[in-house]
């Protein structure tokens, strides 16, 4: 299949579709264990946050990358969604839409917002504009005892917001539809996906969807039950303190 036939058939869109898929799951899990870091304590994950901010010359090739991969999932899936409408004009029987899954069935706008969400989230933690996070506070400025970039206060803080939390759970249970149903399609769609083993594909794509879902809420959810409040506290207190003096 040559590059051109690649874009126009709807084959040729599914590859598309699966091959960015699998990227941005990759990325997923990657930015999962990056993030569980925090539950090693402020040390470990301030100082993989200085390696990626030291390694700037990796890390926008990847993010520009990330985004050209990003934009030919979103593609992809809007084109064979109009496609797939305009080849079964009617609507579907009432069996079939109980047949079909609910994520399967909701895989555009999930995706749709999953892309607002991580808008959002870069604006959020990695921009790190004051406006969006609700908290009144600048990140940029925040730094630790080592001067750098104190990644577990700044993502401590930004998750005591109940609204941004609950936000970022509502998001996560999003994705988690999302992969449930397309790590499934996935395999499906590169030809990975036999009548002898399908059932165990289908099965991993939901348990790594369950173990992404709950990687990712544990940190929010940690945070609002007081997981590192103490070493905020600690900050505000010398902040204080300077103050006074």
């Amino acid at each position: 299949m040559n590059i051109t036939n690649l874009f126009r058939s709807s084959v040729g869109k599914k590859f598309i579709m699966a091959i960015t898929g699998m990227a941005l799951f990759l990325f997923v899990v990657l930015h999962l264990l990056g993030n569980l870091q925090i539950f090693l304590g402020p040390e470990a994950i301030n100082r993989y946050g200085a390696f990626l901010q030291g390694n700037l010359e990796l890390i926008w090739p990847a993010r520009i990358g990330l985004l050209i991969i990003v934009g030919l999932h979103i593609w992809s899936a809007i084109k064979l969604a109009v496609e797939n409408r305009a080849a079964r004009p009617q609507p579907y029987a009432q069996q079939e839409i109980v047949a079909a899954s609910y994520a399967s069935r909701t895989m555009v706008w999930s995706g749709f917002i999953i892309a607002a969400f991580i808008i959002y989230h870069l604006l959020h933690f990695t921009v790190q504009v004051p406006a969006v996070n609700l908290t009144g506070k600048n990140f940029t400025t925040l730094e630790d005892a080592k001067n750098q970039h104190d990644v577990f206060r700044m993502m401590v803080i930004g998750f005591q917001s109940r609204v941004v939390t609950l936000f970022y759970i509502f998001a996560m249970w999003l994705l988690f539809l999302h992969l449930s149903h397309g790590v499934s399609a996935m395999f499906q769609s590169l030809g990975w996906k036999s009548p002898g083993y399908g059932s165990l594909i289908a099965r991993f794509a939901v348990v790594a969807s369950w173990l992404i879902f709950v990687g990712y809420i544990s940190i929010p959810i940690a945070v609002q039950l007081g997981y590192g409040s103490s070493y905020v506290n600690s900050f505000n207190v010398n902040a204080l303190q300077e103050v006074v003096k």
